[in-house]
């Protein structure tokens, strides 16, 4: 498989991600050209350690560093400032300087808790990413937003911290459970949808074996993806205004895993919820066609909604929207598509059509 590196440019540094096969067994080698240290920080959960932590400890011993390893358990709840503290305590003890680099080896959780202590631990240290979950390959770990979560909302404590680099092996989606696949599909739709009706059309054609794990295609969606976050991200690092369009689904996205106490939905799943509802309301709103959000729509349902718990309620979901960071002034925002290929950002005053979508959803 070709080698493929796409350079993102942030306001204080460029960085690299770089997407090839294999690319896990030169990593040593790799990051021993990027920085002066010998000791790195190794941040996984206990499930990708199993599949990939002793190859990378091999690649980095090979390349002369000494590795200590932290280890987190697998699930949203993870991300969570007792975590961090854990970890902050290891690296002191380990005597890691300012020039030893985290390494992030897992999908979204272990990413961005792994970059919020990277970005607070002495002030900042370097963070390298290497994303095994698609979710965290054409998502989390580029642009730089890291995070740990509240009991009253998600991501609410974090930072804006871009990594040094961004190292991506296709061949780790082979491990990942198909429920996995799917969330992480749920992120690559966001981009044809918000962006990009090339890449929303090329979904049409090839979705279906997106699913069926084809690591070719799903490479090619990665890369396309990761150009698409490169735009945005560096159009507006810091989400002034336009890197707020990557908030597509997210809004009642993050307010369903956090009324489900993180516990129920995997990340994609709650966005592609999140997502239905956006479309939902942009045709109540007389945003989209009818043949966009029914384009929009099939593709959605092709990937697949997990169904809402039983006692989940829309009271519940729209109280924890209202504890939403992208609230301004006390009102909610949401990113609506106008067609395929193009979002705005709209305020959403109608308490009653909120509550109507939020109860569609749960009851989809």
């Amino acid at each position: 498989m070709v080698k493929r590196e796409i350079k993102i440019k942030s306001a204080n540094l460029t960085y690299r991600v770089v997407i090839e096969a294999g690319v896990l067994s030169g990593l040593g080698r790799a990051m021993r050209q990027l920085f002066p240290s010998t000791k790195t920080f190794l941040v996984s959960d206990t499930t990708v350690y199993k599949l990939y932590g002793e190859k990378v400890k091999q690649s980095l011993a090979g390349g002369g560093w000494q590795v200590s390893v932290a280890l987190i358990k697998p699930g949203e709840r993870a991300k969570s400032l007792k975590n961090a503290a854990r970890l902050y305590d290891q690296a002191i003890r380990e005597g890691l300087d300012r020039y030893s680099p985290l390494i992030a080896l897992g999908g979204g959780v272990v990413g961005d808790l792994t970059g919020f202590v990277a970005a607070t631990y002495l002030r900042g240290v370097p963070l390298v990413m290497i994303p095994t979950t698609l979710l965290a390959q054409v998502d989390s770990s580029v642009g730089g937003k890291v995070a740990v979560n509240h009991t009253c909302g998600k991501n609410l404590i974090g930072s804006i911290y871009p990594p040094r680099i961004v190292i991506i092996d296709p061949e780790t989606l082979k491990t990942l459970p198909e429920r996995q696949l799917k969330a992480g599909l749920a992120e690559v739709l966001k981009y044809g949808i918000i962006a990009d009706s090339n890449f929303f059309a090329w979904l049409e054609v090839n979705l279906v074996e997106l699913l069926k794990f084809n690591i070719a295609l799903l490479s090619d969606a990665i890369m396309v993806s990761v150009m698409n976050k490169a735009r945005v991200v560096e159009a507006d690092e810091f989400e002034k205004d336009f890197r707020r369009i990557l908030n597509f689904g997210h809004t009642i996205g993050h307010a369903l895993e956090a009324a489900t106490d993180y516990r129920y939905y995997l990340h994609g799943e709650a966005v592609l919820s999140g997502m239905l509802a956006a479309v939902k309301l942009s045709l109540k709103l007389n945003g989209i066609s009818f043949e966009d959000a029914g384009r929009i729509e099939k593709l959605i349902r092709q990937i697949g909604l997990k169904k809402a718990p039983e006692d989940l309620t829309p009271e519940a979901v729209i109280d924890k929207l209202r504890q939403d960071k992208k609230r301004l002034a006390g009102e909610i925002f949401f990113v609506m598509p106008d067609k395929v290929g193009s979002v705005s950002l709209k305020a959403l005053k109608d308490q009653q059509l909120l509550h109507d979508v939020v109860n569609y959803i749960l009851n989809e």
